[in-house]
């Protein structure tokens, strides 16, 4: 695979390295941060989540922000006037046709910052990660030069967004399964992260893609 080789916390840089894009996702819960953060923390790579991006689309004074209330009402705001996720969590997740209204106000706002940060980054001869959730579902592959996806099993993903997000069981599976299954995305993939273990062969597989 063409590309640069790394190792943590290395200062030289090769001239004859092309730039990498890499577009980092997978099924939620199945640990695609954990996988982010190590690579800004171990090997210093720009990280730009599209988590971050969708929060900040909706921070007041927002348009979108603004259209979110007109269509459900004041209810979804908080007393300080920023979005009640958890109540927008719980209408979009059980109305499918919601949830690609407030997606189309979302992703693109989300992609014109990766845009703009990509742009930003230009001239860098070390890769960029963007951590993308939905970069299928939000059809931003072509933002990336390769995919890696970070996989487990589906009772770990239950479990684990049940324990993360306070759910219960039917609420987890409603969320997992209003995103594309794991297993297509992986089937996608350059690089496929097992996440169903120990960190150690996620971490292995993750040497191995950087070189």
């Amino acid at each position: 695979m063409n590309g640069i080789d790394l190792e943590p916390n290395a200062s030289s840089r090769s001239d004859r390295a092309s730039w990498r894009i890499i577009g980092l996702t997978g099924g939620i819960a199945t640990g695609k941060s954990t996988v982010a953060n190590y690579l800004a923390q171990t090997y210093h790579l720009p990280v730009l989540d599209a988590d971050i991006f969708a929060r900040e689309a909706v921070e007041p004074p927002s348009p979108i922000l603004e259209q979110i209330r007109q269509r459900y009402g004041d209810t979804i705001l908080q007393a300080d006037g920023t979005l009640d996720r958890p109540e927008l969590g719980a209408i979009v997740f059980d109305r499918p046709e919601e949830r690609q209204w407030l997606e189309g106000r979302i992703h693109p706002y989300v992609r014109r910052r990766f845009e703009e940060a990509i742009s930003n980054y230009r001239k860098s001869d070390r890769p960029m990660v963007l951590a993308i959730p939905l970069l299928f579902e939000a059809r931003m592959t072509d933002l990336v030069s390769e995919i890696w996806v970070v996989s487990c099993s589906r009772i770990q993903q239950q479990e684990r967004l049940m324990k993360r997000d306070r759910l219960t069981r039917e609420q987890a599976i409603a969320r997992i399964e209003s995103q594309m299954p794991t297993a297509e995305k992986c089937d996608r993939a350059n690089w496929v992260l097992d996440n169903s273990s120990t960190p150690h062969i996620w971490i292995e597989q993750l040497k191995a893609a950087l070189r």
